[in-house]
C-alpha cells in the first residue's frame, strides 16, 4: 500500500450552489472529476493532522464508489479518523449531527437531496464544517478557485474497505470506522421530543403513514417510529432506500409523494401522514384530507414549542428563507422573539444558530429545523408534529384550524417551471430587474405595490452580504410576488414563483389555495411575462 500522486487537469464549472456541487452521474463518472473537487475541498482544509473526518450519503447510485474514493483520498491527506455510515448510509441531519457529537472537523455529503438519482439521475457532494452546517461561501469560493488551478491529486492504492461491517478498520494509517447511521441521531432525538408520551398516542390506536419514498430517510424512521416509539409494522411505506429511488422523484410535496396523498385523502385515512426526502433533510406533513404547507408548519411548531422537552426554555428567534410566508413572523411578534428574514439556503442560518439569535428555521421548500443541528431535519420535523398531536390530543387539522383563528391565515403557492431555457429565465429576471424602480405605487387591479426589489441580505453576526437573492413585489396589504432562480437543479434552469395573500377573516381561511391566490397569480404573469421567457403556459409543479 502507498499513497499515489496522480496529475490531473481541472474541469470547468465546478463551483458549488447552495447546497454543493451537483451535476449528472455520469459526469461525476469522468476520470478524476470526483477526485479533483475532493482534492479542491481538502487542500483548502490545509493541514488535517489529527483530525476527525464524517462521510455519508443518501445512497443514490454512485454513492457507494464515491465513498470508497474518498477514504482512500482522506488517508492520503493526513487524516487521522473518518466515521463512515454502515453501507455508505448517513442521511443530511446524521452527518450534522455525528459531527457535532463527535467534534470532528466536518463532513462530505454524498447527495443530490430531492434530486432523482439512478444511472440517468443526478449526484452532488458537499461539505460541512465543525459547527455541523454547510460551508459558508468564504469556503466554498476558495475550493471552487482551487478547481480552476488543481494539478494534482493524491490517494491511496490500498484494497477497498467492507463499509457494510460495523467496526473498525485502516487505510494506511488512517483510522476508518464504520458507524450505525442511526444510533447517534436516535439518541438526539430521545432528548428532544416526549418519547412516552408519543408511544402513549399510538398505544391508544393512533395511525400513521410516513412514506420514505425509498430515500435515505426510511432506516431512520424504521428505526424511530416502529422500533422505539411502536408504532404498527408497516406504518412506514417505500423505507428501503433504493440507488434510483425506485424510479421515482424524491421530493416530498403532494405531486412527487402522490402515493401519501392518496392514502391521506381515503375515508379510513390513518390519523397523520408525513414524507421526507432523497437525503433526509425535507418533510411533509399531512393530515386526515388536509395538506400543510411548509411555511404554515414552521408557524405551528414555533407557536406550540414548549410542547416538546427540548424547547421548553421558549425560543430565541425564529428565522425564515426570504421566499417562505410571513406566517412564523405573525408567531414571533407575538413572541416577543426577532424573526430573520434570509436568503434561500440553510447556510445562511448557521451564524445565527451559532450566535443564539435563532431556535428554529424554515424555508419553504419543505424544510424545518432547529438548532440542535445544522442542518433542516425531516424527520425532527415528523417528531416534533407527533410530539404536539400527543401532548394536545388535537388533530392535525384542529392544530393549524386554531393558529388560523389566532394569528390569520397566510394563504400560500409555490409555483415550479422546470428545465426552462437558461438564456430565458436569466432574460426573465433581467427585464423584471429594469422594471423594479417603476412598479412602486402601481395600481394592479386588486393590489396597489408598496415597493418591488431585488432582495440582498446583510448577515446580522459576520456582516457578509448576499445580493440578487430574489425580485420581491410587495403590496400594501402585504401580500407578495417573488420570483427568483433555483440553484438546485442540473438541466436548464428551474424559474420559481411564491405568491403570498394574508387573510385574517377567520369565515375566509377554507377557500381552495389556489382560488384564493388567483388575483396574484395573473399579476405574476403580467409583470413577468412568464409565458413569453419560458415559452411555458403553466407551471410543472405547484405547490
Amino acid at each position: 500500500m502507498s499513497i499515489q500522486t496522480v496529475a490531473t487537469k481541472a474541469f470547468p464549472g465546478q463551483r458549488p450552489g447552495t447546497s454543493g456541487l451537483r451535476k449528472k452521474v455520469s459526469i461525476f463518472q469522468q476520470p478524476s472529476y470526483l477526485e479533483n473537487f475532493v482534492q479542491s475541498v481538502f487542500d483548502t482544509l490545509g493541514d488535517c493532522a489529527g483530525k476527525t473526518l464524517v462521510l455519508g450519503g443518501d445512497g443514490r447510485f454512485h454513492n457507494r464508489e464515491a465513498v470508497q474514493t474518498i477514504l482512500h483520498m482522506a488517508a492520503a491527506h493526513g487524516f487521522a479518523k473518518v466515521l463512515v455510515g454502515q453501507g455508505g448510509i448517513l442521511s443530511t441531519p446524521a452527518v450534522s449531527c455525528v459531527i457535532r457529537k463527535h467534534g470532528a472537523l466536518g463532513g462530505i455529503v454524498l447527495s443530490a437531496s430531492h434530486n432523482p438519482g439512478g444511472p440517468d439521475g443526478d449526484f452532488g457532494i458537499k461539505y460541512n464544517i465543525a459547527a455541523g452546517g454547510p460551508a459558508p461561501e468564504s469556503v466554498t469560493e476558495a475550493i471552487f478557485h482551487r478547481t480552476e488551478s488543481i494539478k494534482q491529486y493524491r490517494i491511496s492504492d490500498a484494497p477497498a474497505i467492507d463499509i457494510d461491517r460495523l467496526g473498525v478498520s485502516h487505510i494506511e494509517q488512517m483510522e476508518v470506522e464504520v458507524i450505525d447511521p442511526v444510533a447517534d441521531y436516535a439518541e438526539l432525538m430521545q432528548r428532544l421530543f416526549d418519547f412516552d408520551a408519543i408511544k402513549a398516542l399510538f398505544g391508544r390506536g393512533f395511525r400513521m403513514c410516513f412514506d420514505g419514498m425509498h430515500a435515505v430517510s426510511g432506516p431512520y424512521a424504521t428505526t424511530i417510529l416502529e422500533g422505539m416509539l411502536g408504532a404498527p409494522a408497516g406504518t412506514v411505506i417505500n423505507g428501503v432506500p433504493l440507488e434510483d429511488f425506485g424510479g421515482h422523484h424524491p421530493d416530498p410535496n403532494p405531486v412527487n409523494a402522490a402515493q401519501l396523498i392518496a392514502i391521506m385523502a381515503a375515508d379510513d385515512a390513518p390519523d397523520f401522514g408525513a414524507a421526507s426526502d432523497g437525503d433526509g433533510d425535507r418533510n411533509m406533513i399531512v393530515g386526515r384530507k388536509f395538506d400543510v404547507t411548509p411555511s404554515d408548519s414552521l408557524a405551528v411548531l414555533a407557536a406550540n414549542a414548549t410542547l416538546a422537552p427540548g424547547y421548553r426554555a421558549g425560543l430565541k428567534g425564529i428565522a425564515r428563507s426570504m421566499p417562505t410566508s410571513r406566517a412564523a413572523d405573525r408567531v414571533a411578534d407575538a413572541l416577543g422573539i426577532p424573526c430573520y428574514e434570509a436568503p434561500t439556503g440553510w447556510k445562511f442560518f448557521g451564524t445565527l444558530l451559532d450566535a443564539g439569535k435563532a431556535t428554529l428555521c424554515g424555508e419553504e421548500s419543505y424544510g424545518t429545523g432547529s438548532d440542535h443541528i445544522r442542518e433542516k431535519d425531516g424527520l425532527w420535523a415528523v417528531l416534533f408534529w407527533l410530539n404536539l398531536l400527543a401532548v394536545s390530543g388535537k388533530s392535525v387539522e384542529q392544530l393549524v384550524g386554531e393558529h388560523w383563528a389566532r394569528f390569520g391565515r397566510n394563504y400560500y403557492s409555490r409555483h415550479d417551471y422546470e428545465a426552462v431555457e437558461t438564456k430565458g429565465a436569466n432574460e426573465l429576471m433581467a427585464s423584471l430587474r429594469v422594471k423594479l424602480t417603476a412598479l412602486a405605487g402601481q395600481d394592479l387591479g386588486h393590489y396597489v405595490v408598496d415597493f418591488a426589489d431585488d432582495f440582498s441580505y446583510t448577515d446580522p453576526v459576520d456582516g457578509s452580504v448576499a445580493t440578487q437573492q430574489g425580485i420581491r413585489i410587495v403590496m400594501t396589504n402585504g401580500s407578495r410576488i417573488v420570483y427568483r432562480l433555483s440553484g438546485t437543479g442540473t438541466e436548464g434552469a428551474t424559474l420559481r414563483v411564491y405568491l403570498e395573500r394574508y387573510e385574517a377573516d377567520p369565515a375566509y381561511h377554507h377557500l381552495p389555495t389556489q382560488q384564493a391566490l388567483s388575483a396574484l397569480i395573473l399579476i405574476a404573469e403580467q409583470v413577468g411575462g412568464i409565458t413569453g421567457w419560458t415559452g411555458r403556459a403553466r407551471p410543472t409543479v405547484t405547490t
